[in-house]
């Protein structure tokens, strides 16, 4: 029994090109915008709480700008949201500028506690377990 034999493709000799006459554009048209005009974009870091400051998203917003606005309505970490939305930190980086931007969100520091807990604090509530 002999295998399967590959048949070789025949490659034209020239691509296609489009003609400016035929309505069809030379270059696919861009999808997303990166970064605008000056490419600044804003300081977050994975722990950055994001809260949503309208509660429902404006038609011109994208799907992923409206999925992020409709999980925020709770305060949620950068890291949160990637995870959730399956996109990578940079990405959710282009989206949170351009919502900070718009105004649609606000950005809050996270909330830090104290390194250390109060030594008798902790030596009460151990003593309240021992009783038990």
């Amino acid at each position: 029994m002999t295998p399967p034999q590959r048949q070789r493709r025949d490659l034209d000799p020239e691509p296609a090109t489009p003609h400016e006459g035929d309505g069809k554009p030379g270059n696919p048209e861009r999808m997303y915008v990166v970064a605008g005009p000056d490419g600044e974009r804003a300081e977050l870091d994975l722990v950055t709480l994001i809260v949503a400051r309208a509660t429902d998203p404006p038609p011109s917003a994208s799907p992923e700008q409206a999925a992020l606005l409709r999980l925020c309505a709770a305060p949620l970490s950068v890291a949160e949201l990637s995870a959730y939305l399956h996109l990578p930190f940079s990405a959710m980086g282009v989206l949170l500028t351009e919502l900070l931007t718009a105004e649609l969100v606000q950005a809050r520091a996270p909330i830090v506690r104290k390194a250390r807990s109060d030594r008798s604090l902790l030596e009460a509530v151990m003593n309240g377990l021992q009783r038990l």
